[in-house]
């Protein structure tokens, strides 16, 4: 199919340079999307129907056969040979089972080693002689040692997977899930199937998937093109609203108060506040007539204006031509016949220009928030009744900037910066987004997404256990509403897949403290994987740090040591100094490479088999409050695939104490 590709000649077909090009482009993307992977087998399982599928079953029509792999593969002849995983005659091998055989006489499973074919699976749906079990090559995937960037999951979406990523485009789909239940590779594989089926639609809106961090973007990034997808973009929130360089950072209750869903009322007002009523006529001169228009009529234009609540710069661009509108009628009055191109030279006319700018002033979004962030007058205006005095103070600037490029704007300052310019212009909304980590988002932040997929939907995928942010959401219906998709459905997934049993019955010992609702988490994985937790006097923490992590080696596999961030320089050291290379959070792991060094603040959403887990406490007391701490501990302890070794010298949280603990 590539070679096919590679041979076509559009020399004749097209009628200019210009179609050409774009013709090429199309091939070149598909040559790209063909291109094979090594170690990817082009299928992974059979499906033998006992009905050739959307046929009448009366007419007695044979069974067929089909091949299921990551894309669909055809032959010479342009027949199939190989089924994409996403097309409707897929769909039984993913949900069929012997209460519910979907038309399937035998469902075949094939194992891979290295893209070679090493073994096959048979399940026979509608015989009742066969008990049902479960498989030896689903569990053999799902156990497989994680090397290198995350893999696709094809071969083994599970039913309640399957739904969530096969749901209509129609909708928004909030997804909760803990800690190993494939949540993030659902929403991936989402985006996948929605590209199949609504290619057409999304290929003009656009798709984006949005990530905590770079390192999880990185460790994401090689999902989609695996399955043929290569146009879906990538981004973080602050990628997102990166209209200013972010040199500064916040405390946590400035940050807090920014990321209130109340800053936008505050910012709808500082916009608004520019806005000033006419106090004079507008006198427009044509040749040798003068018409004018009363103040108290272009004060009525300027409410109407006002009441319809429109984008700032929309309205700001209607002012000129309801004034000339209303020239317009006065020529009529007159007898004269004026048509659109007589009201668009009056619209450009000095005298109306000189009204729009006193009366409808252009706004500078990055100028407005820095004078509302600096002027407390101003601010205490346009928060009176909003922010209490308390918390004005909290987010105004001790030291007022002069300019946008010297001040020195957060994370959370280009938020209300990106709102501000939504309220001056409508942002561009996109077909689909998917929110992977929303559970650590602001409102205002909430917001900034929301507005990107205001005439698309959303698949928002997080923990509420994992929320590690002094402002993380509560209620996915909190987070629902901030982001425009009220009454979205909540899907839960709670069945594990990634986490030892032993290694998340541990970490739940915090889901009291940190998320009491939540259902905990079990783990269908059958190894209960190595788990070790080892006290050691202070003086040995180090050396107890190194050695754990060189047993890890010793195995296959990755390796993730995490820490808190203040440990990480010294964690560094200590490993340069004995000889043990490390990576980078995101960076690609390799046979030479195996082993990463990651701050607790990065640890969300990555995985390794085996997790070296650096004090405890020490990763709960870097946060601003324990909720938060306990939190970003539950992320840490949640990391492994295979097996987790805990060292500690100071005690542990009381909330891993409760219960007696296994110490190896």
């Amino acid at each position: 199919m590539r070679e096919d590709a590679q041979a076509l000649n559009i020399a004749d077909v097209t009628a200019n340079w210009v179609n050409a090009k774009v013709l090429q482009g199309e091939i070149d993307a598909r040559i790209k999307a063909l291109a094979d992977l090594s170690h990817t087998p082009l299928f992974f399982g059979r499906l033998d129907y006992l009905n050739a599928p959307g046929l009448d079953l009366a007419e007695g029509a044979a069974g067929e056969n089909f091949y299921i792999g990551r894309r669909h593969v055809h032959d010479a002849d342009g027949d199939p040979m190989v089924i994409d995983w996403r097309a409707p005659v897929s769909q039984p091998f993913y949900r069929a089972s012997k209460k519910d055989p979907m038309d399937l006489k035998l469902r075949r499973r094939f194992g891979y080693t290295g893209g070679e074919l090493t073994a096959y699976e048979d399940e026979h749906l509608t015989d009742p002689a066969e008990a049902e079990t479960t498989s030896a090559l689903l569990q053999a995937e799902i156990e497989r040692p994680r090397v290198g960037p995350m893999r696709d999951i094809v071969a083994t979406i599970q039913p309640e997977q399957d739904e969530i990523v096969r749901a209509g485009i129609g909708g928004s789909v909030c997804v909760q899930g803990a800690p190993g239940t494939g949540k993030t590779a659902v929403g991936l594989h989402r985006v996948a199937y929605l590209l199949y089926a609504h290619r057409e639609r999304l290929a003009r809106s656009g798709t984006l998937v949005i990530g905590p961090n770079r390192s999880f973007l990185q460790y994401i990034e090689q999902v989609l093109p695996a399955l043929g997808e290569l146009e879906v973009k990538q981004a973080t929130v602050d990628d997102l609203v990166g209209h200013v360089e972010v040199r500064g950072t916040d405390e946590a209750a400035a940050a807090t108060v920014k990321g209130d869903a109340r800053m936008a009322e505050v910012l709808r007002r500082a916009v608004r506040s520019h806005i000033a009523l006419p106090q004079e006529p507008c006198v427009v001169v044509r040749g040798s007539r003068r018409w004018r228009v009363p103040a108290y009529e272009l004060e009525e234009i300027v409410r109407e204006l006002m009441d319809r609540d429109i984008r700032y710069g929309a309205a700001r661009d209607a002012l000129p031509q309801r004034i000339a509108h209303a020239v317009l009628v006065r020529m009529e009055q007159a007898g004269e016949a004026p048509d659109d191109r007589v009201q668009d030279a009056v619209a450009r006319n000095a005298a109306v220009k000189a009204v729009v700018k006193a009366v409808w002033p252009p706004v500078d979004p990055a100028k407005l928030v820095l004078r509302l962030l600096g002027d407390a007058d101003f601010l205490a205006e346009q928060a009176d009744g909003i922010l209490t005095p308390e918390e004005q103070k909290t987010i105004l600037w001790t030291k007022p900037a002069r300019s946008v490029k010297s001040a020195k704007w957060s994370s959370a300052d280009t938020v209300l910066i990106d709102e501000a310019m939504d309220l001056v212009t409508r942002t561009h909304s996109l077909g689909h987004v998917v929110l992977d980590e929303a559970q650590d988002l602001s409102p205002m932040q909430y917001r900034a997404v929301g507005r990107r997929c205001t005439t698309g939907s959303a698949t928002i995928l997080g923990d509420i256990a994992q929320g590690t942010t002094p402002w993380a959401t509560d209620t996915w219906q909190e987070a629902l509403a901030h982001l425009g998709k009220p009454g979205s459905a909540v899907e839960e997934l709670t069945q594990g897949f990634r986490v030892p049993r032993e290694v998340i019955a541990y970490a739940s010992r915090l889901l009291p403290a940190i998320a009491p609702d939540l259902t905990e988490a079990t783990s269908i994985r059958e190894s209960a994987g190595d788990f070790a937790i080892r006290a050691v006097p202070p003086a040995d923490l180090d050396s107890a740090v190194l050695g754990a992590c060189r047993d890890a080696l010793a195995k296959e596999g990755s390796i993730g040591l995490i820490a808190a961030d203040a440990r990480i320089p010294v964690l560094r050291t200590a490993l340069g100094e004995a000889g043990i290379s490390c990576l980078a959070p995101g960076a690609e792991t390799s046979a030479a490479a195996r082993l990463t060094l990651v701050p607790a603040t990065l640890a969300k959403g990555l995985e390794y088999d085996y997790v070296v887990l650096d004090e405890p406490a020490a990763i709960v007391d870097g946060e601003p409050d324990e909720r938060t701490g306990l939190r970003r501990l539950y992320v840490c302890l949640t990391r492994p695939v295979s097996g987790l070794t805990v060292v500690h010298a100071a005690g542990l949280p009381q909330q891993l104490t409760t219960t007696a603990a296994t110490d190896n």
